[in-house]
């Protein structure tokens, strides 16, 4: 913890047990490509705690969000705060039908050591 290398401490909640079984990954086209526009998009996109990974990606998508939910209807009022975030140029989201594999272990073995 002191290196770093342990970044927190969490519990795993089972997200269908609570509520949040819809799981949305919707990619942005960014309305431009300045700073300005980077650092409005991600701290807006911070503050929508349902989207619980968001990442800056290369090729045709801009960037990728992870979204949880709990059902369609609560999907679109998360898109509408979205959409009021910055201008963007095209989303369009997913909608997974079953997640088929899903882990917060970091494959350790066979890394080259320090």
């Amino acid at each position: 913890e002191a290196d770093g290398v342990i970044r927190g401490r969490v519990a795993l909640l089972d997200r269908n047990a609570i509520g949040l079984g819809v799981t949305a990954f919707v990619a942005v086209k960014a309305g431009a490509h300045d700073e300005a526009w980077l650092t409005r998009f991600s701290e807006g996109v911070a503050k929508i705690p349902e989207v619980v990974e968001l990442y800056r990606m290369a090729g045709e998508t801009d960037y990728l969000l992870k979204v949880v939910c709990h059902d369609i209807a609560h999907y679109d009022r998360i898109y509408r705060r979205l959409i009021q975030v910055a201008p963007m140029g095209d989303v369009s989201s997913s909608f997974a039908m079953e997640q088929m594999k899903a882990t917060t272990e970091l494959p350790l073995s066979g890394l080259p050591q320090p």
